[in-house]
C-alpha cells in the first residue's frame, strides 16, 4: 500500500458515517430469494487497505457504502431487495472501534442469516511493523491509541477483531502489497460473472521473510537442494525451465507433488461440503525464489486443470 492510499484510508475513517435511511420495509422474506443482492462485508485493521478493497469492488459494478452502521445491514440488504435487480451485489465497509459496535454487527449476520442472503467477509491484514510504518508515513494518529502509542492502538484494534477474522471468508494480508497487487487480488477473487466452487490461491514465500498470515496450509520445500548453490542456476528463479527441471529431478521432488495435490483434492472437497470457497496454499523455501516458485507454478497448474480457479502470487520473488 503506498502513501497516497493510506491518505485516503485515515481520510474515510475520519468521515461522516454513512447516511441510510431508517425506514422500515417489510421483511426480505416476502421479496423472492433471486432478488436478494449478494453482500460482501470488508472489514479488517484500520491502514490495512479497506478503502482500496472497496474502490476495487466499487470498479466492478458493486453497490459500496462506506462507514455503514452494522445495525443497518439489513436495512441496506432489504432496500436492494426491492430494487428490481437495479443492485444485485452491495458491499458494506465497516471498523470495529468498540464492543458494542462489535455486538451490532454480530448480531446483523445472524439476521442476515435467516433471511437467505449470500453474505462474504473479507478481512484485510498486515504486519505491526507494515501498520506503524504506514500511519507514520501520512502523520495520523490510529483511531484506538488514545494517549497512547500507535502500537498501542494496533493492539487494541487486533484483539477487537479477533473473532470477526477468524469468522472471514477471505483474508488479505497486504504487509507487502502495494495498490496495484491488492486491487489484483480484489479483482481475481471477484470479477468473474459466476460464482466458482471454489478459489485458490498458491503462494509462494521465503521463510526468512516469514510465514504469510493469510495462509490455511503451508508446505516446505527445503527438503530439496537448494538450485542457490548451482552456480549456473543461482541467478534465475523458480521460473526458468532449467531451475524447474533441475528441482523436479531430485528424488522425492515428483513425488512430494502427486501426493500434496491428492492430498489438495480431498481438502478441497471437504471445502466445498463445507461452503468455504477461497484457500491459500502458501509453498516456502528459504529465500522464495527457486523451489517455492516452481513448486507453486507446478501445483497451481494441476488444481486449475481439476476445475480449480487458481491465481500464483510469488510474494518473495525478487526481493534479495
Amino acid at each position: 500500500m503506498n502513501e497516497h492510499d493510506e491518505h485516503d484510508e485515515q481520510r474515510d475513517q475520519a468521515g461522516d458515517g454513512a447516511q441510510v435511511s431508517t425506514g422500515t420495509p417489510n421483511d426480505t422474506a416476502a421479496v423472492p430469494d433471486a432478488a436478494i443482492p449478494e453482500l460482501v462485508i470488508i472489514s479488517g485493521m484500520s491502514g490495512a487497505g479497506r478503502s482500496t478493497a472497496a474502490k476495487c469492488l466499487e470498479d466492478l459494478g458493486w453497490f459500496v457504502v462506506d462507514n455503514l452502521p452494522p445495525a443497518l445491514i439489513p436495512t441496506m440488504v432489504e432496500l436492494g431487495a426491492r430494487s428490481q435487480g437495479n443492485v444485485a451485489r452491495i458491499a458494506v465497509v465497516v471498523d470495529v472501534r468498540g464492543r458494542r459496535f462489535f455486538d451490532n454487527l454480530r448480531e446483523s449476520l445472524a439476521d442476515l442469516d435467516g433471511k437467505n442472503v449470500t453474505r462474504r467477509i473479507v478481512f484485510l491484514e498486515s504486519s505491526d511493523e507494515a501498520l506503524v510504518r504506514r500511519f507514520e508515513s501520512v502523520r495520523r494518529p490510529h483511531p484506538l491509541q488514545g494517549d497512547g502509542r500507535i502500537v498501542d492502538g494496533i493492539a487494541a484494534e487486533r484483539e477487537l477483531l479477533r473473532e470477526l477474522r477468524g469468522d472471514a471468508d477471505l483474508v488479505i494480508d497486504t504487509s507487502s502489497l502495494n495498490v496495484h497487487e491488492l486491487r489484483a487480488k480484489m479483482d481475481a477473487q471477484f470479477a468473474g460473472e459466476e460464482e466458482p466452487e471454489l478459489r485458490a490461491t498458491v503462494m509462494s514465500f521465503g521463510f526468512k521473510y516469514g510465514l504469510p498470515v493469510d495462509a490455511d496450509l503451508v508446505a516446505d520445500m527445503r527438503f530439496l537442494p537448494n538450485p542457490h548453490w548451482v552456480p549456473e542456476l543461482r541467478p534465475f528463479t523458480g521460473l526458468n525451465e532449467e531451475v524447474a527441471a533441475y528441482i523436479f529431478n531430485q528424488p522425492g521432488a515428483k513425488e512430494f507433488l502427486d501426493r500434496y495435490s491428492e492430498l489438495l483434492r480431498l481438502i478441497a472437497a471437504g471445502y466445498r461440503r463445507e461452503g468455504k470457497r477461497y484457500v491459500t496454499i502458501a509453498i516456502g523455501c528459504t529465500g522464495g525464489k527457486h523451489r517455492s516458485v516452481a513448486t507453486s507454478e507446478k501445483l497451481a497448474a494441476r488444481l486449475a486443470a481439476e476445475g480449480v480457479e487458481t491465481v500464483v502470487v510469488h510474494r518473495d520473488m525478487g526481493r534479495e
